[in-house]
């Protein structure tokens, strides 16, 4: 029976039940692409967008830096506690949610995280349709189905198919992406702070840093995911704070641009305006792509520790749903998905919170007993309820503030008893 078990947790090159050893871990380089292709996401230029038309460019600047800080703060945190544990969000989750506990974050991640995949597949399909077949639903379909099975396939095989995804797309979308950015700019009237003038200037500052937090951090709540294999705390902390700073900051600009100069949301329509279809299909299918199969995969990890299943059918059966549903996702799932993105800031604090409270308890060979921590399940509820209700400030913070706090005053009081 030992023989049986131990070739099984060798041939899982996910380590979906267990710490990553070190022999598995990654590179620096390799890490970094990982995580910037996951912050490549086209979702965010919608964002960029929002912030172009409510901010001046120093007050865009500010939005990005201060929102940025925020957002590589608590992803790097995340990713400091996967590197070191070397274990995903979900067995994190065991220990400071408890066995049972974890269902509810792991339930959380996945639903969201199928939900981003069906709007991402979506995001490709219809522009494309659009453009080559005048709009044609049977068309439509056709794209959203072969970009599903793509998409799925990457995140089926694992880190390894998300390595070599990243790799080609993460270049290939920022040299091409930022030269058509130039472009637009160059043959626009006036310097870019000229053209960013032209805003309603109906947002704050505070406000578009909010934008900015709320765009990926429902997202970077997985973060453990990836740094699990990263060689050590330091590099995975480090890989983190720099991919997402630098990969949200080019997703919100290719927003931008893409609205002050054709007055869209996505580089893909830049592109269409500088008659580069090809190269701009190109971008967009390798953009999403990135983002997509890392959100699979984390779907199929939380789907996983909740029916205790291995990852790859998990993995198969996130991708059906989120393919099948897609176009409905996309016309009416949206708003939702951006209120959910309010709820997961309160675990990734819980997460970071109970390592550093409780190191101990994350020793690979200490057992794991504990069923439900009633203190992480409370605050994660309650801060899901102040992100969204709350309107000062910036909803995720409110959220993370609140979840600590309960988390924090719970863990006193039973150390005391």
């Amino acid at each position: 029976m030992s023989d049986t078990k131990e070739r099984t947790q060798t041939t899982d090159i996910d380590f979906a039940e267990r710490a990553v050893p070190q022999g598995s871990r990654r590179g620096l380089l390799t890490m970094f692409m990982i995580m910037l292709g996951f912050t490549f996401f086209s979702a965010s230029m919608w964002v960029g967008q929002e912030l172009a038309d409510g901010l001046d460019f120093g007050g865009f600047l500010g939005a990005l830096i201060l929102g940025g800080a925020i957002l590589g703060l608590y992803t790097g945190l995340l990713g400091y506690v996967g590197a070191k544990t070397g274990l995903s969000m979900d067995l994190l989750a065991q220990r400071s949610f408890g066995i049972k506990g974890s269902y509810l974050s792991s339930a959380m991640i996945s639903f969201t995280q199928i939900g981003w995949f069906g709007v991402g597949i979506a995001m490709f399909a219809i522009p494309i349709a659009n453009q080559l077949f005048d709009g044609s639903v049977a068309a439509e379909y056709v794209l959203v189905v072969i970009a599903g099975v793509c998409m799925t396939a990457s995140a089926y095989f694992g880190i390894k198919s998300l390595t070599i995804v990243s790799y080609i797309a993460v270049p290939a979308v920022a040299i091409l992406g930022t030269v058509a950015m130039v472009m637009a700019v160059m043959q626009g009237e006036g310097t870019i702070a000229d053209q960013f003038a032209v805003s309603s200037g109906s947002l704050t500052v505070i406000g578009g840093a909010g934008l900015v937090v709320g765009s990926f951090v429902s997202g970077g709540t997985a973060t453990p995911n990836f740094t699990r294999f990263a060689k050590s705390a330091r590099s995975g902390a480090v890989t983190t704070v720099i991919a997402f700073f630098i990969g949200n900051s080019l997703m919100f600009f290719f927003g931008a641009v893409a609205y002050i100069f054709v007055g869209g949301n996505d580089i893909f329509d830049v592109m269409i305006r500088l008659n580069l279809f090809y190269l701009a299909v190109l971008v967009l299918g390798l953009n999403i792509w990135t983002t997509n199969d890392n959100a699979l995969y984390s779907a199929g990890l939380g789907l996983a520790n909740i029916f205790h299943q291995k990852k790859k059918p998990m993995v198969l059966i996130s991708g059906v749903i989120g393919t099948v549903a897609s176009v409905w996702l996309y016309w009416n799932f949206c708003s939702w998905l951006n209120i959910l993105n309010c709820t997961l800031p309160p675990v990734g604090i819980i997460l970071v919170l109970g390592y550093f409270m409780h190191r101990e308890e994350y020793e690979e060979s200490r057992v794991n007993t504990k069923q439900v921590d009633w203190s992480a399940v409370i605050g994660v509820v309650l801060g899901a309820v102040v992100a969204n209700v709350v309107h000062w400030g910036i909803a995720s913070l409110n959220g993370m503030a609140t979840a600590a706090l309960c988390y924090v005053v719970g863990q006193l009081m039973a150390r005391r008893k």
